[in-house]
């Protein structure tokens, strides 16, 4: 038996040190598109928030949803650590999953 989910918990930001949004999804690259074609609205069209800058894999959904409220609720300056960590030149993620480099 396949399954099409894989669990993902995703940073995207404004811009580097810019507004950032934390999310969960089972496709990472649909969701990718639908936030940079503003399919979604709300907060992420609001701010313009489309730059993949941190993602994290998990084994079930029921995982991914718990890590996702737990960094919901985290202060900014460790969400900042938790890109940094991984990301320091806060690089935009989506470019190397194939996506178009955003203007």
């Amino acid at each position: 038996m396949t399954h099409e989910v894989d669990p993902v918990v995703y940073i995207l930001a404004s811009r580097r040190n810019g507004t950032l949004y934390a999310g969960v999804t089972s496709n990472l690259m649909q969701r990718i598109a639908q936030h940079r074609q503003e399919m979604l609205g709300g907060f992420t069209a609001e701010y313009d928030i489309k730059m993949l800058v941190w993602f994290e894999q998990h084994a079930t959904m029921e995982s991914a949803i718990l890590r996702e409220k737990r960094i919901k609720k985290w202060r900014r300056a460790w969400k900042i650590d938790l890109i940094e960590q991984s990301n320091p030149e806060w690089r935009d993620l989506a470019i190397d999953l194939g996506f178009e480099p955003l203007d």
